[in-house]
């Protein structure tokens, strides 16, 4: 299908700051790096900048403790709140106007759910002149949105395929200059494809490869980690670089590439096709990713519709946050991307509960041998929405078999290497002020941070939704996330009546 460029950022910012001096008092620390938790500490904030973490047992300097009380300060006392760095969403799309009203709708979800920095993989419908404006308008605060990191997809807007490696590695040169920060690729013939993440690399650019079908029984996800692919998305070329009785995968006849439901269902039988798990070829392709320094971004959240449909589609969150455009574009339909469940059934379902049980098999055992794991969301596609599907990633991964710990930083300090973004990422001194703050443990329970909260049982006997994020900062700017969340709220009940559709669920 074709997509329609959504309508930018409104002009202006929600947020408060940078102040010359702000304090976060009285807060548990999650700093990202994959240590426990420690707290209370405070965290002085002087601008955009983490100037110091202060707290008992871990700072024995006595005139950096006197720093959190002295001078003008701005202060916010978050007694039994916690503090991580804000998350970053490695594989992340703005969206077109046939899954929502305005980017503002999708830039509120993210900074909502504490997401600071948002790595945009493609920038397919709205194009890269868009997102590179859209990212120079956030960098500066001019508009509320997460940063964004640009990456073009390979080809966009040649209106032909590439004839020589020569083209290509022009092509790359030119997206450069545009202000893309790394290159999406879906495949291409081989000589073409390795020129071009060659001269990606040369330019110091980043580079993504959701490994299509159509292309992977020539370049699979090992022969483009030879080659210094920086990032695998999705699972996509994985199980093919481990077949060891085949070549191909083992299509039926009547396969249509084209049919998505022929795709999609075909592939949830691909992980059981591969090598076994722990079996040399698993083990050896684990490894050489590993030694070569390939990170893999699963996005295991945009396909976990396929092994339950009804319960993505029943998700409490749709009613409140899922826009009359996005709801629409979810349902089964041929000519919307991922909208696939035009009869889906036991027998997709059970095949994919399979293929999940592999795929997250492999992540935990390249996760655990040293190998870097991302998290992305790939939200506006699969009834997985922007912000929630990003918390979700994070449940999958923990399913997977990660710590909590280790979750939150892949979400956070491993995504920023991944980026190389220096600056960010960590809780700790000099870094960018760019964190998350709430009032339940995500390291007891990830739903915590789910926008729509966690349903709970108090004392009493009384039922209450906890958590959501309640700050959000980037670059020391304060936004209340509830608020940003409220708004979205009221903007959908309102998009809802203007074009006179109901909720999700509406009798």
């Amino acid at each position: 299908m074709k997509f329609t460029p959504i309508a930018p950022g409104r002009e202006g910012s929600l947020g408060q700051g940078p102040y010359r001096r702000l304090i976060l008092k009285n807060v548990t620390v999650i700093d990202g790096t994959g240590g426990p938790a420690y707290g209370p500490a405070d965290i002085v904030i002087e601008n955009d900048r983490i100037r110091s973490v202060v707290s008992a047992g871990r700072n024995t300097d006595m005139t950096q403790m006197g720093a959190t009380v002295e001078g003008d300060a701005e202060v916010i006392d978050l007694d039994g709140h916690y503090v991580l760095p804000g998350l970053i969403d490695s594989h992340a799309h703005i969206g077109c106007a046939e899954q929502g009203p305005n980017a503002d709708y999708i830039y509120r979800l993210w900074l909502g759910h504490g997401i600071t920095t948002v790595r945009e993989v493609g920038c397919i419908g709205n194009g890269v002149d868009f997102t590179v404006r859209e990212a120079a308008r956030s960098a500066a605060n001019e508009i509320t949105a997460p940063y964004v990191i640009p990456y073009s997809a390979f080809g966009a807007g040649r209106g032909e395929p590439f004839r020589s490696p020569k083209d290509a590695e022009q092509w790359i040169s030119e997206q450069a200059e545009t202000g893309a920060r790394g290159i999406k690729f879906f495949g291409a013939p081989p000589a073409i494809f390795e020129a071009a993440i060659a001269e990606a690399n040369r330019l110091d650019l980043g580079s993504a490869c959701h490994h299509a079908a159509s292309d992977v029984a020539r370049v699979n996800a090992l022969t483009t980690a030879r080659w210094g692919l920086t990032s695998i998305e999705h699972g996509y070329g994985l199980p093919e670089s481990m077949f060891t009785d085949r070549r191909v995968q083992k299509f039926p006849g009547s396969y249509n590439y084209n049919d998505e439901h022929d795709r999609f269902a075909y592939l949830g039988r691909l992980w059981r096709e591969a090598a076994d798990p722990g079996s040399k070829v698993w083990d050896d392709t684990i490894d050489e990713l590993v030694s070569l320094g390939t990170t893999l971004d699963p996005t295991l959240a945009v396909y976990v519709a396929s092994r339950d449909a009804a319960r993505a589609r029943g998700r409490e969150y749709h009613r409140d946050y899922t826009s009359p455009q996005a709801w629409k574009f979810f349902q089964p339909n041929p000519e919307s991307h991922g909208s696939y469940f035009q009869d889906w059934g036991t027998e997709e379902e059970v095949a994919w509960k399979e293929n999940y049980r592999l795929w997250m098999a492999f992540v935990r055992d390249f996760y655990h041998r040293g190998g870097r794991v991302t998290v992305g969301s790939d939200a506006g596609f699969i009834y997985n929405l922007y912000g929630f599907g990003l918390i979700e990633e994070m449940e999958l991964l923990r399913e997977a078999g990660l710590h909590p710990l280790e979750i939150i930083q892949c979400a956070t300090s491993n995504a920023a290497a991944l980026l190389g973004l220096e600056d960010t990422g960590v809780v700790e001194p000099g870094k960018r002020a760019d964190l998350l703050v709430t009032a339940e443990n995500p390291l007891a329970n990830l739903k915590t941070l789910y926008g729509h909260g966690h349903l709970r049982m108090l004392p009493d006997g009384a039922l209450a939704r906890v958590g959501g994020v309640t700050h959000t900062l980037k670059g020391g700017v304060v936004f209340d996330a509830a608020a940003l969340r409220a708004d979205v709220r009221e903007s959908i009940a309102s998009e809802r009546e203007r074009l006179g559709v109901p909720a999700p669920f509406t009798p």
